[in-house]
């Protein structure tokens, strides 16, 4: 084998083989996106992101194609006691094992500038990028009725 394809084949293996990793070490749970209404410009999407590796991870940046930008985002209640949301640039930590939950009312993956409205029933595909397991891409179901402010708490 010359050294072309040697390298060639290690690189797919490396490839094949990191792609196993992040399937394998993130699990995307009870994932839902919604805007709030048809003419809005800015959606969210909530889930549940285990790490279920034994290595400390981060998710650190989200894209989808179905927005302008797409950031990750939090709310923090300033001096006044108004809930602001604020993009969280340095991601969300996901320990080794634990779960993060990504809710109403706190960190959330922000659609903004949406270039259709979101339907009932529809998906949103989007690439979650985490610093350990790289690119894991979902699928998240729009469900624009759902009502569950509490039901994704820690």
């Amino acid at each position: 084998m010359s050294l072309k394809s040697t390298l060639l084949a290690t690189l797919t293996t490396l490839s094949l083989a990191s792609g196993a990793f992040a399937a394998d070490a993130i699990a995307v749970e009870d994932a839902y996106a919604r805007s709030s209404g048809k003419t809005a410009k800015a959606g969210a999407a909530f889930m549940m992101i285990e790490n279920q590796s034994d290595t400390d991870d981060r998710l650190i940046g989200a894209t989808s194609d179905v927005a302008a930008r797409v950031e990750l985002h939090t709310h923090k209640i300033d001096e006044n006691g108004v809930a602001k949301m604020i993009h969280v640039e340095e991601g969300f930590a996901i320990p080794a094992g634990e779960t993060h939950m990504l809710k109403r009312g706190g960190d959330h993956v922000m659609f903004m500038g949406l270039k259709a409205p979101f339907e009932q029933g529809a998906t949103v595909p989007v690439t979650l990028i985490f610093e350990q397991a790289g690119e894991v891409v979902v699928e998240i179901p729009v469900d624009l009725e759902r009502q569950d402010a509490g039901a994704h708490s820690n």
